[in-house]
């Protein structure tokens, strides 16, 4: 089982950054600068050392799901039959290569991972869980919830 990442230590000035850039990613440095009150450099330095310490692991495009065609979301409960730690790890890098799932959490239940699903429509979704997700290793059983409208959602 991998080792938990360490916590970081952010201070007052680390902090407004990563906040300002969770709103804003495109922002410039000269403007995270002037919106944090430091001069750029040191500015720039604090955003060299949050990237190089994985605070912020990277930078994306935020798209508009349903614009992409892509507005069904399905919540998918799955059930393994063994896990060991070498069925967990044999799930978790086959789920990796699902395109259609954007999540996955392990989960302290009756059931083992939840997978938040996206597709174009529930018949695709079909298809996705009867030769997608249910062939992956170790799955004995899964059950879907479909979201019938997303209230909110991290971007």
């Amino acid at each position: 089982m991998e080792n938990a990442p360490s916590t970081v230590q952010l201070d007052e000035w680390d902090r407004r950054i990563v906040a300002l850039l969770r709103e804003d990613g495109r922002m410039s440095v000269t403007d995270l600068a002037r919106a944090i009150g430091l001069s750029k450099t040191p500015c720039q330095v604090r955003l060299r050392r949050l990237i190089d310490s994985g605070v912020i692991r990277g930078f994306r495009a935020v798209v508009d799901p349903a614009r992409l065609g892509l507005d069904h979301v399905a919540f998918a409960e799955v059930k393994l039959s063994d896990t060991r730690e070498r069925a967990l790890s044999e799930f978790n890098a086959a789920v990796q290569r699902i395109r259609e799932v954007e999540e996955c959490h392990m989960i302290a239940s009756s059931f083992d991972y939840l997978l938040k699903v996206r597709t174009a429509d529930i018949r695709r979704y079909r298809i996705v869980l009867g030769e997608k997700i249910s062939s992956l290793p170790h799955v004995a059983s899964t059950s879907t919830f479909v979201a019938m409208e997303t209230v909110k959602e991290q971007s």
